[in-house]
């Protein structure tokens, strides 16, 4: 049964950030997750999640200057210093955090780069950060995204992350898997989710297209749900979505029976 994670980055978006934590608990989540955590202290934020009594499963490496279009560095030649800089922040916010697992974006493929030299360069920056995140008790994720949304971004397909990871050999590297980036890809989800389940440490959600809550597109989420049942998938699962029309208006699929579990 599917344990849900809100994702407050994208979620409960109508509150300041250190208002969010208390608002998910309110809704009945079971955990939280970020995509950046950096630009509030990390002491302000451990406040606020340890008041709302939720643990922080995942954020992200920072990926970069996002208001200026970067997606990641792990994969940029010239950027190691700055990738190797972002992975001791995470280290640093994720123990004031209490989360256990830290996301890489591998970013966008400059203009004439060689895809032999990008992936080259995430595996040695994956190798350096898997074993700095180990260190620090951690488990270190990739995700692909699809190159629709985000055109150039270097990986976009589960098995392409898997070969990355099996290249780099760390036991503490593993797979995160965004089922709406799958769909847009055209994956067969079940197919793809059952090849890489023993790599895939958490899984994120949005119905596909519009990138919205459950029920608003094509995805068959209560079928996807009892397929990761059957896989023995335990961890949590992210709600990564947009909210077509505010957070709580649209929280209605999860006490739906029909989509399992709960929050």
């Amino acid at each position: 049964m599917p344990r849900y994670s809100a994702n407050l980055s994208l979620l409960f978006t109508e509150r300041p950030l250190r208002d969010r934590f208390a608002a998910a608990r309110a809704a009945g989540f079971a955990a939280v997750e970020l995509q950046f955590p950096y630009a509030e202290p990390a002491a302000a934020l451990a406040a606020s999640l340890g008041a709302a009594g939720l643990p922080l499963v995942l954020h992200n490496l920072p990926a970069g200057d996002w208001v200026a279009g970067e997606r990641g560095l792990a994969a940029l030649p010239g950027r190691e210093a700055d990738f190797r800089e972002g992975v001791a922040r995470a280290i640093d916010y994720a123990g004031a955090l209490g989360c256990g697992q830290l996301n890489t974006l591998a970013g966008l493929a400059p203009p004439g780069a060689e895809r032999a030299r990008l992936i080259a360069t995430l595996t040695e920056n994956l190798a350096f950060a898997a074993e700095a995140v180990g260190r620090a008790g951690l488990r270190l994720l990739v995700e692909p995204i699809n190159d629709r949304d985000m055109p150039g971004f270097v990986l976009n397909r589960l098995d392409e992350a898997a070969a990355v990871i099996a290249a780099v050999g760390a036991d503490n590297l593993f797979l995160q898997a965004d089922l709406y980036h799958m769909a847009r890809m055209g994956e067969d989800l079940p197919a793809s989710l059952t090849a890489h389940a023993p790599r895939i440490a958490h899984v994120q959600i949005a119905d596909a297209p519009g990138r919205h809550e459950p029920g608003t597109g094509d995805l068959d989420f209560p079928g996807l749900f009892r397929h990761l049942d059957a896989l023995g998938y335990a961890g949590f699962v992210g709600c990564e979505y947009v909210p077509a029309a505010g957070t709580e208006a649209g929280l209605g699929w999860m006490s739906q029976g029909r989509f399992g579990g709960g929050a």
